[in-house]
């Protein structure tokens, strides 16, 4: 029990002078007051503050900001105003509980990224995902444009209209809504025993099923899901799993998880990244890299070397999550659906106020609420119209009798003593109402020309005619539904935009995961295990083309199946290899880098094929010198053969040091390169030297004795003068597929303007000679040749190409080792090897 003073005795007592006073008890039970206080409060939480109302989908504050910004006038085609004046106004005149709430309600409603299509077209610094608004005081509101069909129509009676707080003011109780804003936008809330949680839609997706209602009003819930299959938020990102969003659609409860769009990117030559372009819904980049540092520091998630935001406003989210080398990116993003809010829970919980009741609504009551409401509200603006247009038609008709004898309505109210003796005549001889004898009293004097009774007669035709229409629609709820439904269609035709999230069935993996996966041992209870997350040790090929691409290979043996591909590269070394492994890259001054395969690009395959379209250039991956070129990728483990544009040959033991990155592998004369480098066992291994002059040596491997990295080599093939070597190979001399091809050429004609003669002749023509002598002829030229542009010799049958990958064609038939070539039709920028060689040869 609880024992208090009137206040109003005290102060009366005190004012008195009196400090004896009768006090004034009053016993009352501190339950039932605490009872009675909290269900006020609770009452007003839930009507006045924290639910939507199912037919506006609007909060009180939300509505009375939108109502007192249209009554300011804040259209889209006028200028901003500060928000600070918006909120002054809305707080003092319809919402008197302070001007944080209303600013932060007015905030929300401006930005893209919380609602699906924003009200409030704002201007400064509205806040993002992780930062708050700036100040009012610095931003400046207007309405957007689809904040005017929210609005439209308040003067037409459609809606009805109560006092404001202090009962000086009114304001609507709800709005008119022309399209179903709690869908469109969604909403959330925490009122007093029950919240609401409501995902944003499609507005295009919502008037599509409101229409479709409205047509069919006895349509179920499945009717309505084919047109309304799951949310779109404003954030876009991938929604997985379907279940629980059905299960919110019937019962107005259910969850779903939401994904962050993600594409895996090669962002170096080196290095590969997850680059995250849309986040769940509510989300911010700066949330995610927190809890990925986190997770990286307490050794939950590994393989992440750097997270880069680079998001803007010209191009929007751009998060960087750069990986480790040797790590699976497939693998590492699981890990960060895990970990992270990169994947996110999303629980829907629909609560509205449904005539002043709070109720939990699935899709089919949302719908039909607020249809129902769209019909009232274009019930109640087509009646006002009507007695809008009756009205003026009884004006109207008044005037016209009076025209027809308006010398004597002048006559009778030029006798009158008094307006109303005048209008009472006027009533009396021609019968008219007192509305109409009123309206002829103010009748202007540049209204009696005969110009202007043509223009009344029209108007009353056109006055009947609406007249007629308004009442049809009044008498047809067929014509009240079709009207309806067209005005929700030209809504959805002027602010509807494309879908945003993407909606999965199931959890949808990549081609490759589900590769990984499949081939993945079981885990416990038979269940699929998770995807190794660094990259195993698997055998692979690492390629080099003739355009200076590099890459490797996924598998071990693409290349006997790799036949047509999208890009027809040739081949200038293939190296067999593993993906932990390490191979060499000789350079054209003699030098050797050593590079980690896992660094190297993944070919992505077509059609189940390598895709030569899927490298990068030499120059993005290796560190070259100032007039450098890469030659060659060799194995570490093998004797190699190596042979100059002076014509020295070396073979070099592979003593490399252990402890350095790149070596010289040849001490080079002034102005010599390195033309090309190939592993040379001694068994049944021939070096081959082809010159610009069209000289072809040949010679067993044997003959030249493999010397220190350091050594400077010994002559290959003697070269006549200006003569030099332009190919240097290696060929097994029991191949019965070997070939050389030649082209032939004008060493003085610009590049690509003739495409010379080629032939292509058995390797077993040419005879074998001694090392350092001057080999044989290998192509006799024609009238206008002077020079091999380009030569080569291998396994056939040999590949061509132009500098960008594209197929030449070569000749079928092989012709005479000192013979003349045929005339091409496209010039030949590159030769290379068949598959066959890469097998065999590939390894070493």
């Amino acid at each position: 029990m609880a024992r208090s003073q009137s206040p109003s005795r005290a102060k009366a007592a005190a004012a008195a002078g009196s400090g004896d006073y009768t006090e004034n008890i009053i016993d009352i039970d501190v339950t039932s007051e605490m009872e009675g206080s909290f269900l006020e409060y609770a009452y007003s939480v839930i009507y006045s503050r924290a639910l939507p109302d199912a037919r506006d989908g609007l909060k009180p504050v939300q509505r009375r900001i939108l109502y007192m910004m249209s009554d300011m006038g804040l259209r889209p085609d006028r200028g901003h105003v500060k928000s600070a004046r918006v909120v002054g106004e809305v707080m003092g005149k319809l919402h008197p509980h302070g001007d944080a709430a209303i600013y932060d309600a007015m905030v929300r409603m401006a930005q893209d990224f919380s609602l699906r299509l924003p009200l409030i077209d704002g201007h400064g610094n509205f806040g993002s995902l992780d930062d708050g608004p700036a100040a009012p005081r610095y931003t400046e509101a207007r309405l957007a444009a689809a904040a005017l069909t929210m609005t439209d129509h308040l003067d037409e009676d459609v809606v009805d209209f109560i006092p404001n707080y202090d009962n000086q003011l009114t304001q609507p109780d709800v709005l008119p809504a022309a399209f179903p804003n709690l869908l469109v936008n969604g909403t959330t809330g925490i009122a007093v025993g029950m919240a609401t949680n409501m995902a944003p839609h499609n507005l295009g997706e919502v008037i599509a099923a409101a229409r479709h209602l409205i047509a069919n009003p006895e349509a179920t819930l499945e009717d309505l899901m084919q047109f309304v299959p799951g949310p779109d938020l404003p954030t876009g990102g991938r929604i997985v799993g379907l279940d629980g969003i059905r299960d919110a659609y019937a019962t107005g409860r259910g969850s779903f998880k939401t994904r962050a769009k993600v594409e895996i990117e090669q962002l170096t030559a080196r290095r590969t990244g997850l680059v995250v372009t849309e986040l769940p819904y509510m989300v911010g980049p700066e949330k995610v890299i927190e809890k990925i540092k986190d997770a990286v520091n307490a050794k939950k998630l590994t393989g992440i070397s750097d997270v880069v935001d680079l998001t803007d406003r010209q191009h929007g989210l751009r998060l960087v999550i750069e990986l480790k080398n040797g790590f699976n990116p497939n693998a590492v993003l699981q890990q960060l659906y895990r970990f992270t809010p990169m994947e996110d829970s999303f629980g829907i919980n629909n609560v509205a106020l449904v005539e002043g009741q709070p109720q939990t609504l699935g899709l089919l009551p949302l719908l039909q609420v607020y249809v129902d409401h769209r019909l009232s509200v274009v019930r109640r603006r087509t009646a006002f119209r009507l007695g809008k247009k009756k009205d003026r038609l009884h004006l109207v008709e008044g005037l016209l009798i009076a025209i027809v004898d308006i010398d004597e309505v002048i006559q009778i109210i030029r006798s009158s003593d008094e307006a109303a003796a005048a209008r009472d005549r006027l009533m009396s001889i021609y019968d008219l109402s007192e509305i109409q004898a009123n309206y002829i009293l103010e009748l202007r004097l540049r209204q009696l020309t005969k110009y202007s009774r043509i223009e009344l007669e029209k108007e009353q035709e056109e006055l009947r005619r609406e007249i007629a229409e308004l009442e049809a629609i009044l008498g047809s709820d067929t014509l009240l539904r079709e009207l309806v439904s067209g005005e929700l269609a030209e809504v959805a035709a002027k602010y509807g935009t494309p879908r945003r999230t993407v909606l999965l069935e199931s959890e949808a993996v990549s081609p490759t995961v589900a590769a990984a996966l499949a081939a993945a041992a079981p885990g416990p209870k038979g269940k699929a295990a998770a995807l190794p997350l660094e990259i195993p040790d698997d055998p692979c090929w690492a390629i080099l083309t003739a355009s200076g691409q590099i890459a490797r290979t996924a598998n071990q043996d693409p290349l006997a199946e790799a036949g047509p591909r999208a890009k027809h590269d040739v081949f200038r070394s293939v190296v067999k290899t593993s993906a932990r492994g390490e191979i060499g890259a000789v350079t054209s001054q003699g030098r050797m880098l050593r590079v980690q395969v896992m660094d190297m690009p993944v070919l992505p395959p077509v059609a189940g094929l390598p895709n030569l379209a899927g490298g990068v250039p030499a120059k993005d991956f290796i560190t070259l010198l100032k007039g450098e070129t890469l030659v060659a990728f060799v194995p570490l483990d093998s004797v190699l053969a190596l042979g100059t544009a002076q014509g020295v040959v070396k073979r070099v033991q592979p003593d490399y040091p252990l402890n350095r990155e790149d070596f010289e592998i040849i001490a080079l004369k002034d102005k010599d390169r390195v033309i090309a480098a190939e592993p040379a066992a001694e068994d049944s291994t021939e070096l081959v030297f082809l010159t610009r002059q069209a000289q072809l040596l040949r010679f067993a491997a044997s003959a030249v004795r493999p010397q220190g990295r350091t050594a400077g080599g010994m002559a290959g093939i003697k070269l006549a003068a200006g003569d030099e070597v332009i190919h240097f190979g290696t060929v097994r001399a029991d191949d019965p597929a070997a070939v050389v091809v030649t082209i032939a050429g004008s060493n003085g004609a610009l590049p690509g303007t003739a495409p010379g003669t080629a032939k292509v002749t058995a390797f077993d023509e040419f005879p074998a000679k001694g090392r350092a002598t001057g080999g044989v002829r290998a192509h006799r030229f024609l009238k206008g040749e002077d020079t091999l542009l380009l030569a080569w010799a291998g396994h056939g049958p040999a590949k061509a190409s132009s500098a960008a990958g594209v197929a030449r064609a070569l000749p079928v038939e092989h012709g005479r080792r000192d013979g003349s070539g045929v005339p091409l039709s496209q010039p030949v920028d590159a030769i290379g090897a068949s598959m066959a060689w890469a097998e065999d040869n590939g390894a070493g």
